[in-house]
């Protein structure tokens, strides 16, 4: 296929005159006109997580009455207010609803142009900025009007040459999503174990210590926020771990938004976290676990649990006992924030199962840990070279054969 094949278009050209719709506004669909079973309603987090989970549903009569906001197999939905730019396709099997203010409706000809083709186009990073370059709104983020959205531009290719693009991308896509359910499975697995051998199967005549006199436990450290010079995005500094990080890493922590200069850590005294070891939110965003991969660092709202020689348990046996701990039952809780501080949680009592139960757990666990730790690896080798060949191939950079 040659370049000249291309050709520069608008989303108006593959959308057509019926192909934006923007959800209804709060007065034709309100909160007491929703119920809890009927024809769903989709929101923003069943495009945000594609989840086809709902909370509220609609009468047939109230259906009918909003039947032009109803979605169809291969819609693209958009969010459009608050997280802005999220998408997700609506598949055969999607149960037939309609979408909320807060959603969007594009639906290409797919006569004009292959699905996945415009998806990866607007979930790529040039069309991310492109939508949300449409929005407005001081207090609250919303895509713009129709026209605005209208008139984003994109390079189109012949619609062969589309399908094998999307393709090349989808299949990198398939890998990773296999790959993030084989670490589900795994993790439940694990974690289906521990509750076996140390909650149902626990014995009253265990030992019982305080976690903070088997482990040594710190708290991390943030430098003044106005002074932007402690804080940086280059890998040769050392990586600062947030909550958000633990929300969106795995298990395994390999990497992080910010990074702090090792200038910072010796000028405010910031604990390096060790590798391997354990770590846990406990404000704002409690229980987040997590396991380092090298050494690191963290805020003040992590904690980190570092093993003494004789502990006497594996750090696998502490992540799911951190995990599934109810914190709410130490919490103080306001408007504002949910959180424990430092002492409650080295006075948390963790039970000592006999040495053998350990083993055995040790065994069949570690492995399940270092299988999860490769495949976040292989992860995050796919999104590299899917990012990387995302732009090029949808810019005709990279060429391929149909």
């Amino acid at each position: 296929m040659k370049m000249n094949e291309w050709k520069e278009v608008t989303l108006k050209y593959v959308l057509g005159d019926k192909g934006y719709i923007r959800g209804p506004f709060g007065s034709s669909l309100k909160r007491d006109e929703m119920h809890t079973h009927g024809i769903p309603v989709y929101e923003q987090k069943n495009v945000i997580y594609n989840d086809r989970t709902f909370r509220f549903f609609i009468d047939n009569l109230k259906f009918r009455e909003l039947s032009r906001f109803q979605v169809r197999t291969n819609d693209l939905l958009i969010s459009c207010s608050g997280t802005v730019g999220k998408i997700s396709i609506i598949k055969n099997n999607d149960p037939k609803g309609i979408i909320s203010q807060a959603l969007l409706i594009l639906r290409p000809d797919i006569n004009k142009v292959e699905l996945l083709f415009l998806y990866y186009f607007l979930a790529s990073k040039q069309g991310f900025e492109l939508l949300t370059q449409a929005s407005h709104g001081s207090v609250q983020i919303n895509i713009a009007e129709r026209k605005v959205v209208e008139s984003i531009p994109f390079l189109l290719p012949p619609i062969s040459e589309q399908k094998t693009i999307a393709g090349i991308l989808s299949s990198l896509d398939n890998k990773i999503d296999l790959l993030y359910r084989q670490n589900k499975t795994l993790e439940a697995m694990a974690e289906t174990l521990f509750r076996q051998l140390f909650v149902e199967e626990a014995k009253g005549t265990w030992e019982e210590k305080c976690l903070g006199d088997i482990v040594d436990i710190s708290i991390g450290r943030t430098p003044p926020r106005q002074e932007f010079h402690w804080f940086s995005t280059n890998s040769n500094d050392v990586k600062w771990i947030s909550i958000k990080d633990l929300g969106t890493s795995g298990i395994f922590v390999f990497d992080t938004a910010e990074n702090l200069t090792r200038k910072a850590i010796k000028c405010f005294n910031i604990p390096i976290i060790p590798i391997n070891t354990v770590i846990l939110s406990f404000k704002m965003t409690v229980g987040r676990v997590g396991i380092t991969t090298e050494e690191m660092l963290s805020n003040e709202a992590i904690a980190h649990f570092v093993f003494h020689p004789d502990t006497p348990f594996i750090k696998e046996y502490l992540f799911f006992y951190l995990k599934t701990f109810n914190y709410d039952s130490l919490g103080s809780t306001s408007s504002i924030v949910t959180a424990i501080n430092s002492s409650m949680i080295k006075e948390l009592h963790i039970k000592i199962p006999p040495k053998q139960i350990m083993m055995d757990f040790k065994e069949i666990v570690e492995k399940q840990f270092e299988k999860i730790k490769l495949n976040q690896i292989q992860i995050r080798t796919l999104e590299k070279l899917r990012n990387t060949l995302l732009p090029k191939l949808l810019n005709g950079e990279v060429k391929v054969k149909v």
